[in-house]
């Protein structure tokens, strides 16, 4: 939801920007009541802002423990795991085997 926002906020700004230019363009009553305008489109798209910031978190309904379980075994299903098929192959240190320990310098 967030990123839905910046780009509404984004695009007002942008709508915003150009009207200015606009109205610095007029002159006289006009530009005043656009000017009035304006800012009343602003206010009304900034309260629709923060009334959807504030209600959308409420509206969320949570998911129950066994979807989640559920969601988490279906996506490791679907991880494609591939075995290494060259263990040989060069820069691959070869695992040591099992023996005896090699003694150190104590």
């Amino acid at each position: 939801m967030s990123r839905r926002l910046e780009a509404l906020r984004m695009r007002l700004g942008v709508c915003l920007f150009l009207l200015t230019g606009v109205l610095l363009a007029q002159s006289g009553a006009v530009s005043a009541v656009a000017l009035a305008a304006t800012v009343a489109a602003t206010a009304a798209v900034a309260t629709a802002l923060l009334t959807c910031a504030i209600l959308a978190p409420r509206s969320r309904i949570p998911a129950s423990a066994g979807r989640i379980r559920t969601a988490i075994r279906d996506r490791e299903r679907r991880t494609a795991f591939l075995p290494q098929r060259d263990p040989d192959a060069s820069g691959r240190p070869r695992p040591r085997a099992p023996g005896r320990r090699l003694p150190t310098a104590a």
